[in-house]
């Protein structure tokens, strides 16, 4: 294969993966020249990647970089679009879009009543406000995005990011109802999720014995930017139609006070696996 053209090099490496894309570049020099060549690396960005960072108010001069370094980029710093109330990112794997919608994205019940919720501005978020729960018993979030917006034929998942304060109640009884589904069928996914449960660490550690009601609740994980997120549900976007993702969090069987929550917002990326 090293006797092949460069050309004939990189329109094989950008029918692969950008992953594979990056062990090509080890091979050799020739490989490695290949392999950078932007007819590689603008396959794996996504076609509409031009409208999606013209919607940004990040100042991005991407007309100078390589698309390697565009695609390198926008999987490692996610970009502020529509508002500010997306953020727009790649998975660095596969290209796959992802995004993080702001709490103000959201349709958060009271969230207008600033008895209830109230919207505070916090240094390690993403967005200029986040929503901070003051007191509810009614409990309900729920959202929903194009499905046009994403990859076609993938797995996604949706993903609340949130904290919980020092002073946090509630949220220990009984679990949540998450729910995430697309209205072009695929049925809907639900699962009980524990907001207040201990938090999956990264690495090695204890195993955490949970209560036998909870041993089958969704649990939430610790994430690299400080953090928490739980799984809601996952979908698969075919893709083609304009259909509609719905995606919820709601209190189903008792109506208790809730306080102390911290959302930041929903994560739609794609699975792992």
């Amino acid at each position: 294969m090293s006797v092949l053209p460069e050309g004939c090099i990189s329109e094989i490496v950008s029918r692969t993966s950008p992953k594979d894309a990056c062990r090509a570049c080890v091979v050799s020099r020739k490989f490695r020249k290949a392999a950078e060549y932007d007819v590689v690396w603008v396959r794996f960005l996504p076609s509409d990647y031009e409208s999606i960072i013209a919607r940004s108010s990040d100042s991005l001069n991407y007309s100078s970089n390589s698309k390697k370094e565009l695609y390198l980029y926008l999987s490692e710093n996610p970009i502020l679009i529509d508002d500010p109330k997306k953020r727009f990112f790649l998975d660095k794997l596969n290209g796959k879009k992802c995004y993080l919608l702001s709490a103000r994205e959201l349709t958060i019940a009271w969230g207008d009543k600033s008895w209830y919720w109230r919207w505070v501005s916090l240094p390690e978020s993403r967005f200029p406000e986040v929503a901070e729960l003051n007191y509810v018993a009614l409990f309900n979030i729920s959202g929903k995005m194009s499905t046009s917006m994403l990859s076609p034929k993938t797995n996604y998942a949706a993903y609340l990011v949130y904290k919980l304060t020092q002073e946090a109640f509630g949220f220990d009884r009984p679990p949540l109802r998450a729910s995430v589904g697309t209205t072009g069928g695929g049925g809907v996914y639900e699962q009980a999720v524990g907001l207040d449960l201990p938090a999956v660490q990264q690495g090695p550690q204890a195993r955490v014995v949970l209560p036998q009601q909870q041993q089958h609740t969704s649990r939430p994980k610790q994430r690299n930017d400080g953090w928490l997120e739980i799984e809601l549900g996952q979908f698969f976007n075919e893709g083609g139609e304009a259909d509609e993702l719905q995606f919820g969090l709601k209190e189903e069987e008792s109506l208790s006070m809730k306080s102390g929550l911290i959302v930041e917002g929903i994560e739609i990326r794609p699975t792992r696996g």
